[in-house]
């Protein structure tokens, strides 16, 4: 199994469920991760070691691919950097593709193999002031859509996990204060490692954490003008959290 992102806040964790379970974890980072058996240091947000990791993949046996790596901006979107608009679509979208494809082809031989995906309920319900990492993780999980119908009946699973926001350094101190006073719930990271390690092990498709979120998700697809309205207040304090800045 090999894991990217094993050496962050969800990542770790993750990975000490997934080899309570009997797996052999291969963790991919910018550093090592204490939790897996082996690490292969590689940056997502480069070309060369993106092709570099590809070829790796595609001369080992993977039987699970788990994509976690992301990264994240909150703030108005005229003010995001162009290079981190750039870094948070290669690393959220391009380098999950990527990744698939090199391993696809000996999972289609063999006839067997999972490919996991960590999304986010925002790739479902796109939030202001999340515009780019919102749209990334809603490609993302078009990509699993896709490439689910797409391999049918071939012995390959394709599961999307869209976790809510989690008690991580994935989230600033922004991101803290705009929780606090949006009141929206941040959960524990060992609950949403369990529940992506149960997840990846009964192959789900698609799983969204929260009842809230899940009600909401559906909600956005039916009536999105809908969440429009519901999301004004939530728009309005963020954008009072930059002017106070």
């Amino acid at each position: 199994m090999v894991l990217t992102g094993a050496a962050g806040g969800i990542g770790n964790l993750l990975a000490s469920v997934l080899r309570d379970e009997g797996a052999h974890v291969v963790g991919v980072d910018r550093v090592a991760s204490p939790s897996c058996a082996e690490s292969l240091i590689a940056d997502l947000s480069s070309k060369a070691d993106l092709a570099a990791l590809s070829s790796q993949l595609a001369n080992r046996d993977v039987d699970i691919l788990v994509n976690l790596a992301g990264v994240q901006y909150f703030g108005p979107f005229e003010q995001q950097k162009p290079s981190a608009i750039w870094t948070g679509y290669v690393v959220n979208l391009v380098a999950p593709a990527l990744l698939i494809r090199s391993v696809l082809p000996q999972m289609l031989a063999r006839g067997h193999g999972q490919i996991v995906a960590i999304g986010s309920v925002m790739g479902a319900v796109n939030y202001p002031h999340f515009a780019s990492y919102s749209s990334s993780k809603c490609g993302l999980r078009g990509l699993c859509e896709g490439l689910r119908r797409e391999v049918g009946g071939s012995g390959i699973a394709v599961t999307y996990i869209a976790p809510r926001a989690v008690k991580t350094s994935f989230n600033d101190e922004t991101v803290n204060k705009f929780l606090e006073v949006a009141k929206m719930r941040a959960d524990n990271p060992e609950i949403v490692a369990r529940r992506i390690a149960r997840a990846i092990v009964q192959r789900r498709k698609d799983v969204t954490i929260g009842a809230a979120e899940r009600f909401y998700t559906r909600l956005n697809g039916a009536f999105p003008r809908l969440v429009d309205a519901g999301l004004a207040g939530s728009t309005a304090k963020a954008r009072r959290l930059f002017t106070q800045s």
